[in-house]
């Protein structure tokens, strides 16, 4: 073989390479056999990654790609949100997040690395939660109003536990106290399985929980129920009242949940965009995985990207007045 016969094969296999890089590049992303993965940015076991797993499973279904959950923890879940938001918007990393981290954590954090509304692609809403009131099954009072009267009797008596500073346990008891005319005393734990092991042994008088996980206590008789911060009662819990069935005027209207859904990295493609969302509302369409959701407690929240939009605009808004003062470092 002549120096340019063998100079020309060179340059043709460098040409075949970098074809095939430019079209392995090409083809990457969703849709190319590659799993997706979907961070979660609290730990495994809790409510968010339990219903991340559900998702993933029957998402998985939709994709016919393996969705995989990755727990990140740390910093309210802004460490999940933030890894998302610099990730390559290819449809390979998603982030199932709860609303606390978009629409509490930008108010009352000193520093966050991105800001939710800015720096994330929304793609769907997966479902809505609410909490519940529970109390030590030793304490004088097991209605709202009980619960009020005491308190007044008692001011600065009565505290509560919460998941931690900024928390939706935490900010949704301040404002059924302060609608409510009374003092409670906050008491803050790393993640809610703490706060409420000393809520069932004494130590502390109260605490919100989501539902999805209050509900095993409450069947079980450690706790005591007081009322479930939805407008209507839920179906999980039907003999459990609302706040708002209380009486008490500062309650009239009370409406304090928070919702889970995905989003992806900045600058995603809108066609990739659409595609993820319709998949994503194929899966929650799934009998077996609303049966799991319903039985569980969570209300159904599907939509566009814009309903995600609007919402977390809204509750952002709202909790802004709540957290005045309150600062996470």
């Amino acid at each position: 073989m002549t120096l340019i016969h063998r100079r020309r094969l060179l340059a043709a296999t460098a040409a075949a390479a970098l074809s095939l890089c430019a079209s392995v590049h090409a083809q990457g992303g969703l849709g190319s056999g590659a799993p997706v993965r979907l961070i979660v940015g609290y730990s495994a076991g809790g409510p968010v990654d339990q219903g991340a797993r559900l998702l993933s499973i029957a998402l998985s279904k939709e994709l016919g790609s393996t969705v995989v959950v990755d727990n990140k923890t740390g910093a309210n879940a802004t460490l999940a949100g933030n890894e998302t938001s610099r990730a390559n918007p290819d449809g390979l990393t998603l982030w199932f997040a709860a609303s606390p981290t978009i629409t509490i954590s930008p108010n009352v954090m000193r520093k966050m690395q991105f800001d939710p509304a800015k720096d994330l692609t929304p793609i769907a809403p997966v479902l809505s939660y609410y909490n519940v009131l529970v109390a030590n099954n030793n304490e004088p009072f097991k209605t709202t109003k009980a619960l009020v009267d005491y308190a007044k009797a008692n001011p600065g008596k009565l505290s509560y536990a919460s998941a931690g500073v900024g928390g939706s346990n935490h900010l949704g008891t301040l404002l059924f106290a302060k609608r409510s005319g009374i003092e409670l005393n906050h008491v803050p734990y790393r993640g809610n399985a703490p706060a409420m092991t000393d809520v069932m042994g004494g130590q502390i008088n109260m605490m919100m929980d989501i539902i999805s996980t209050a509900g095993t206590y409450i069947h079980s008789k450690k706790v005591t129920p007081i009322a479930v911060t939805s407008p209507q009662r839920n179906p999980a819990l039907p003999d459990v009242p609302t706040f708002a069935e209380s009486g008490i005027d500062g309650l009239k209207g009370f409406d304090v949940g928070g919702w889970y859904a995905v989003y992806g990295p900045k600058g995603m493609a809108p066609e990739l965009q659409m595609r993820l969302n319709k998949a994503i509302n194929a899966a929650l369409a799934q009998p077996e995985l609303k049966a799991k959701y319903k039985e569980l407690g969570y209300d159904e929240w599907t939509g566009s990207p814009q309903t995600l939009v609007e919402r977390a605009a809204k509750e952002r808004q709202m909790w802004s007045t709540v957290t005045q003062g309150i600062v996470v470092d």
